[in-house]
Order: C-alpha cells, then sequence, then structure tokens
C-alpha cells in the first residue's frame, strides 16, 4: 500500500486538531475548573509528538510538492493555533497543491540536481529508513525540550 503525500497530510492534519482537542479538554479542566487530571500530561505529550509530526510531514510534503518557502512556512505556523490545519488542509487540497505522488525518481526538471532534491529522493525512496530517521530525530528532540523544562521555567534559574 502506498500513502500518497495528500493522504499523509490529510491524516496527520486531522490528527493535530484531535490532539489540540485533548489538549485543551485538559487544560479547561486542569485550570478552569480546577481539577488536576491526571491525564493533562499525556494529552500534552500526545498534542506535542503529533505537532512535530504534522511539521515534519508538512516539510516533506512542501518539498515533494515543490511549495515555496512562504507557503512551507504557513504550513508550519498554521499548527500552532487550535485547528487551522484542517482548514489549511482543505484549501491546498482545492487548489491542486497536494496531487501525485511521492517524486522518488529525477526527472528532466533542473530542480531535481539542486540540493536537498537529490537526497530528498533518496530518503522518499526508502521510506523505512526516512521513518526511522524522522522517530530518532524527533525522540531526541522531545528529550531535549522535555530537559528544558516549561518555557515559563527557561527565565528562571
Amino acid at each position: 500500500m502506498t500513502v500518497s503525500p495528500k493522504n499523509l497530510y490529510g491524516f496527520v492534519s486531522v490528527a493535530e486538531t484531535v490532539t489540540w482537542t485533548g489538549l485543551i479538554a485538559a487544560m479547561v479542566l486542569r485550570y478552569g475548573v480546577g481539577q488536576d487530571v491526571s491525564w493533562f500530561f499525556f494529552a500534552g505529550i500526545s498534542h506535542g509528538v503529533v505537532f512535530l509530526a504534522y511539521c515534519t510531514v508538512a516539510v516533506l510534503v512542501g518539498l515533494n510538492q515543490r511549495w515555496g518557502i512562504g507557503r512551507t512556512l504557513a504550513a508550519l505556523a498554521i499548527a500552532i493555533p487550535p485547528y487551522a490545519t484542517i482548514p489549511f488542509d482543505r484549501a491546498v487540497v482545492k487548489k491542486g497543491l497536494l496531487e501525485g505522488s511521492w517524486r522518488t525518481e529525477t526527472s528532466s526538471d533542473p530542480r531535481d540536481a539542486k540540493f536537498p532534491d537529490p537526497l530528498f529522493r533518496w530518503f522518499i525512496a526508502r521510506p523505512t529508513t526516512l521513518v526511522i530517521s524522522i522517530v530518532v530525530f524527533l525522540g531526541i528532540l522531545l528529550s531535549v525540550l522535555l530537559a528544558l523544562g516549561s518555557p515559563r521555567e527557561w527565565g528562571s534559574a
């Protein structure tokens, strides 16, 4: 089974929205109602992991679909406000910006010879290596972020 850029991007945009819902519900219970919900940590971690996965997929799809830097940055920024990824996903689908398959082969397009296209195609042609590399990278990034603690604590030592 082959996962297209359109299907993968649509899946992670919905997953990002679902985890936003869990995080918002936990925040309302914790800060609005005063209940210290035990699953607040898990809601935060799950949203953080899916947020990072969404950002990774947005960059991969942006490279594959040859989105400009502006649209790719917009896809990344749109993950910050709650529930914005789905309207963005629908807009790029409507414009036909997610059509096509993964670019694993060199074409006659001169951009195929320029960095990062050869490296991108190498990883896309090896999905297991790509997924393992992304998981390792995100695991390291998440570990560093957890070690740093809450951003509110960064300035106070």
